[in-house]
């Protein structure tokens, strides 16, 4: 996906293995209230579990944040008491009745799996893998989003169907059962005015997918191929419409003009 997203800037981080992009606040917050879902899930206590998302965060670096326009000391000292906030809210808000499941089998699981026809293994992270609540046979795998607003295409969104069959693949082969659903549960940072729950959930069951998976396939079939035409011509383009990585990955290629494509394009005197 950063591939498709930003050549550029994928080749500097998965093929040079270059991690100095800062990431914004918003995402600090969001690993943070990962990291507290990995141990409150893992079995310690919410109190417990949220300390810990917090000391996450506070043990980011400065220079790891995208600050934006906070440049003094004060300002950034005032952006993380911000997102400090922000993080005991959104955690408060889904610990305050979080999901249960009959039977936790992996938390951040890290799986790769080797899929027939496809020339690579494909790799996913699943925040939870539990025992499906529709299927004792079957497993169901949960993916938390701390989000500003909820999404409005659902289950339906491109990306979380992506995402899902990612998953769907690794689990499946790790785990050597079947995998029934992918389920997102979005939290809402943000309290919402009108009093209605700060959690939302979106179910993409498996048993439905066929064109879906035939799409993945194609896909990643053909961005392999992509790949290793750029890999041997060594010209990777960027995006500047990026919202995360596009300035960065500007940057990159204007530091990367040759110095002839100055002398012979840039006649300031002409």
């Amino acid at each position: 996906m950063a591939y498709l997203r930003n050549p550029l800037a994928w080749h500097k981080r998965y093929v040079e293995l270059v991690y100095d992009m800062p990431s914004g606040p918003s995402s600090v917050v969001g690993r943070s209230a990962h990291v507290a879902l990995q141990h409150f899930y893992g079995g310690i206590d919410k109190e417990g579990a949220i300390a810990l998302g917090l000391e996450y965060l506070k043990n980011v670096a400065d220079f790891e944040i995208n600050f934006g326009r906070a440049k003094t000391k004060s300002a950034r000292r005032a952006k993380r008491q911000s997102m400090e906030r922000e993080y005991l809210q959104a955690i408060g808000f889904y610990l305050e009745k979080p999901p249960k499941y009959k039977k936790v089998l992996g938390v951040e699981y890290i799986g790769i799996a080797k899929v027939e026809g496809l020339p690579l293994p494909i790799k996913a992270v699943s925040d939870l893998v539990v025992q499906s609540a529709v299927d004792p046979k079957g497993l169901d795998i949960i993916d938390h989003k701390f989000v500003d607003t909820f999404s409005s295409q659902g289950s339906q969104k491109t990306l979380f169907v992506m995402q899902a069959i990612f998953n769907y693949y690794t689990v499946k082969k790790n785990f050597g059962k079947p995998v029934r659903r992918f389920i997102i549960i979005e939290c809402k940072k943000s309290r919402n005015a009108d009093g209605r729950p700060q959690l939302r959930k979106y179910v993409i069951d498996f048993r439905t997918f066929k064109q879906e998976f035939i799409i993945f396939n194609r896909l990643i079939r053909d961005a392999t191929a992509t790949m290793a035409v750029l890999m041997r011509v060594g010209v990777f383009l960027p995006n500047p419409s990026d919202m995360f990585e596009g300035e960065n990955s500007f940057d990159i290629y204007r530091i990367n003009l040759p110095p002839e494509d100055y002398d012979a394009h840039f006649r300031p005197d002409k």
